[in-house]
């Protein structure tokens, strides 16, 4: 077969998932966090015909192949919701870690539009449970809880220390990730911290759906710190990251895309043009 029809398969084969690539993109221009893809290509076994001379060796490339689906970690931006449980990261460093109470598996999201479920807990749109300092010394690590757990009443006469068992009356989250609870009888306490974590290698992180990333030992974890410490991001509340997908960017992809395409498909139709004129030289 001719080499020119070997190179024109293989570019329309991996070309294929350069348009999947694309369209997971834009079809993810709205999601939550969301961090873009890119398809990077190489050139593939070349075959040698001769030279080794001064003027070099005659190859002849056998076409293209995928090297790397890479995930663009650059910042989205932020867009205000005016829900004070949602929470966006204000620079590309940091993760949200959550956590998966049946499973007990541990995740990393850049998608912070969280809620409170019926027991407290700070958890994401599929129930997992962000992870933080879960006591009121910010010294224990675990799921955040919005409760009166930790809260103290000082008699101001004995000065005995007991235990404030007032229902919340609300709550805040600081841009350092400090939950602040505010009891029924108007004492106000640290509850705990979201912490958030960052990775050497990022790139190692696998997308599992639901905006969540798996594989962290992979990915080179670093020490789970507050928001706005060690280079980290500070959180914004009341506002969420938007997908960093530049739309026009994936348009203009989209089109080079399909022009490659047709051109590499054109080849393979004339190397079937020549091959029959081959074929039919005798007749």
């Amino acid at each position: 077969m001719l080499l020119s029809m070997d190179s024109g398969i293989s570019a329309l084969s991996h070309l294929q998932d350069s348009l999947n690539v694309t369209a997971n993109n834009i079809a993810n221009v709205e999601t939550t966090g969301f961090k873009s893809g890119s398809a990077s290509f190489a050139d593939t076994f070349s075959q040698t015909l001769g030279g080794g001379n001064s003027a070099g060796l005659i190859q002849i490339g056998t076409g293209m192949g995928t090297v790397s689906i890479r995930n663009q970690f650059s910042q989205g931006s932020i867009s205000s919701t005016g829900n004070p449980n949602d929470m966006a990261i204000t620079s590309p460093n940091g993760f949200f870690l959550v956590k998966d109470p049946t499973t007990l598996n541990t995740f990393a999201t850049r998608d912070g539009s969280f809620s409170v479920d019926p027991s407290g807990y700070l958890v994401t749109s599929s129930g997992m449970r962000v992870q933080g300092y879960s006591n009121a010394a910010l010294s224990t690590p675990g799921d955040i809880k919005i409760d009166n757990t930790g809260a103290t009443i000082t008699d101001p006469v004995t000065s005995a220390v007991t235990a404030d068992t007032s229902p919340v009356k609300s709550f805040t989250f600081g841009s350092d990730g400090t939950l602040k609870v505010t009891l029924a009888d108007g004492n106000s306490f640290t509850r705990g911290q979201v912490l958030l974590q960052n990775f050497t290698s990022p790139q190692q992180l696998e997308k599992v759906g639901n905006n969540l990333y798996s594989n962290l030992t992979s990915a080179g974890p670093t020490a789970s710190l507050p928001p706005g410490s060690n280079g980290l991001g500070k959180l914004e509340t009341g506002a969420l990251e938007m997908s960093n997908v530049d739309l026009a960017k994936e348009l203009t992809s989209l089109i080079t895309t399909q022009r490659a395409y047709e051109a590499n498909s054109k080849v393979i139709t004339t190397s079937d043009e020549i091959l029959n004129t081959l074929v039919n030289l005798k007749r």
